[in-house]
C-alpha cells in the first residue's frame, strides 16, 4: 500500500506540475522567466494580469469563450442525447447504419479535414463568426457524445417509458422529463470532456477566425508568442485567467462525476 501511495503522490506532482510552471512564471518578470522557470519570483508581479487584461481585451475575449463553450455544449448534449434515444428505441438497419456513419468520423484525424473544412465553412458563411464555429464544434464534437450516451440509454429500462407513455406523455414529454434526468451522470460526463476541449481549443478558431473581436482566450493569448521573441511572463499571466474559470466549472461538477461512477458501478 506504501508503494501504492508514493506512486500516487508522485503522479499527482507531476499532474500539478505545469499548473505550478504555468502560475508562478505568470507573477515573474521576464528575466526571472528567462533565468529560471521553476523558482519562486522575487516579488509577485500581479501587474501582469493587468498588463494582458488591457492588452488583449480579456474581458472580451472571455465572453467570446464563454458563449461559444456554453452554446457548443448545450447544443453538443441536446442534439446527441435526442439522437441517442430515437436510435436505442427505434432498433433496425436504418438506425444501425446511421449510428456507425456517425461514429465513423471519430477515426478521421482533424488535419486532413482542415483546408476542405474552410472552404465549405467560407462558401455557408460560416467563417470568422462565433455561430459559425459553434456550429463547427457541434459538428465534431457529436459523434464522441452520440457513442456514450447511446451505451447508456441502453440500460435504461424500457417499461418506464412505457408507464409513461400509458399516462399520457408523448415522445417529448418522456424524453425531456423521464430519460434526459436519468441521463444527468453521463451527461455530466460528457459536459465537463467537451468543455475542457472547446474552452482550451486553439486550432479550430485560428483558421476560422480572424477579427479581433471574435477571438477567443487561446488565440488571443497567442499574440505573447512571437516569431523572434516570447513574452513569457505575460503569457503566464494570460493562461492562468483562462485556467481559473475551468478548474472552478470542474470542481464544482466533480461531485456528479463521482455520482457517475457510482451509478455505473450499481448498473453494472
Amino acid at each position: 500500500m506504501l508503494i501504492l501511495e508514493l506512486l500516487m503522490i508522485a503522479l499527482a506532482v507531476a499532474f500539478f506540475f505545469p499548473l505550478y510552471i504555468t502560475f508562478v512564471n505568470g507573477l515573474k518578470t521576464y528575466q526571472e522567466v528567462v533565468v529560471s522557470t521553476v523558482s519562486l519570483p522575487h516579488v509577485f508581479q500581479f501587474k501582469n494580469f493587468g498588463t494582458v487584461w488591457k492588452q488583449i481585451n480579456f474581458l472580451g475575449v472571455f465572453i467570446n469563450s464563454l458563449i461559444v463553450t456554453v452554446v457548443s455544449v448545450g447544443g453538443i448534449l441536446l442534439i446527441s442525447s435526442a439522437a441517442a434515444y430515437q436510435l436505442v428505441r427505434r432498433p433496425g438497419r436504418i438506425s444501425q447504419i446511421i449510428f456507425l456513419a456517425i461514429l465513423s468520423s471519430l477515426v478521421i484525424p482533424f488535419q486532413t479535414m482542415m483546408v476542405p473544412l474552410v472552404k465549405v465553412a467560407k462558401d455557408m458563411g460560416l467563417i470568422d463568426t462565433l455561430y459559425g464555429l459553434i456550429i463547427m464544434y457541434w459538428g465534431f464534437g457529436i459523434p464522441l457524445a452520440l457513442f456514450l450516451y447511446h451505451g447508456f440509454i441502453k440500460s435504461i429500462p424500457r417499461e418506464l417509458e412505457e408507464a409513461a407513455h400509458i399516462d399520457g406523455s408523448g415522445t417529448a414529454g418522456v424524453y425531456f422529463r423521464i430519460l434526459l434526468p436519468l441521463l444527468k451522470p453521463i451527461t455530466t460526463t460528457i459536459a465537463i470532456l467537451q468543455a475542457l476541449w472547446i474552452w482550451n481549443d486553439f486550432l479550430l478558431p485560428l483558421i476560422t477566425l480572424n477579427a479581433k473581436e471574435n477571438q477567443t482566450i487561446p488565440l488571443a493569448a497567442s499574440v505573447y508568442f512571437g516569431q523572434y521573441t516570447n513574452e513569457w511572463h505575460l503569457a503566464m499571466a494570460a493562461l492562468t485567467m483562462a485556467i481559473i474559470p475551468i478548474i472552478l466549472f470542474f470542481l464544482s461538477m466533480q461531485r456528479y462525476i463521482i455520482q457517475g461512477i457510482t451509478a455505473g458501478a450499481v448498473k453494472g
